[in-house]
């Protein structure tokens, strides 16, 4: 994407379709550069010294993003980063289709909670963040349902902590919804925004 003239480009540390298809469709000028973290060892170490699920997310975030910092001097870098806590057990996203089945299965008829965390580094400093979560209530679902999603929507949500794209079928998975959208998604635009006017990334 090019940039608007005289406005930074920031880098994105995550490799989320989802995530730069929203600061695209909002305008705001971005380039791709993943950041590869141990976040399995980031995420075990933390649970067994009983952290909070949120911590997690903010955490990861913020590794993400410093991960990627120096290779991008004077430039915002953003890292993000989704958990999903359910009665205490924390769940990673599924590893292929019968992972799905198995996410829906554990998560009907319960509510659960996403937390997302994102991060904001220049030059290995952080200069933002911001923790947001959205509880989530999945409605009982039939074993026809259950078989509908999972050969709709496949390896797609694998991609989801959660197993579902809330932008499509995932939708009809839940009977309750408490939280902004793009938490759930899992980029908070609306305070993004406001910081990236604040930084002159994008116009006032």
């Amino acid at each position: 994407m090019k940039a608007q003239k005289n406005v930074p480009t920031i880098v994105l540390a995550s490799a989320s379709a989802v995530r730069t298809r929203l600061l695209r469709s909002a305008g705001v000028p971005h380039i791709v550069a993943p950041a590869r973290v141990d976040e399995a060892a980031t995420r075990d170490g933390m649970l067994a010294e009983n952290a909070d699920h949120a911590a997690i997310a903010a955490v990861l975030a913020e590794q993400k993003a410093r991960k990627i910092s120096p290779n991008h001097a004077g430039v915002i870098v953003l890292g993000a980063d989704q958990v999903l806590s359910c009665e205490g057990v924390l769940f990673e996203k599924p590893a292929d289709v019968e992972g799905v089945r198995a996410h829906l299965n554990a998560l009907m008829g319960k509510e659960h909670t996403l937390y997302t965390g994102v991060c904001a580094v220049r030059d290995g400093e952080v200069i933002w963040r911001a923790n947001t979560a959205a509880v989530m209530q999945m409605r009982r679902l039939s074993a026809d349902f259950v078989d509908h999603y999972v050969a709709e929507v496949g390896e797609a949500a694998c991609q989801s902590v959660g197993a579902y794209l809330l932008e499509g079928l995932g939708i009809q998975l839940f009977s309750r919804i408490d939280g902004d959208f793009f938490t759930i998604l899992g980029l908070p635009m609306v305070p993004l925004l406001e910081f990236l006017r604040n930084n002159d990334v994008i116009e006032r």
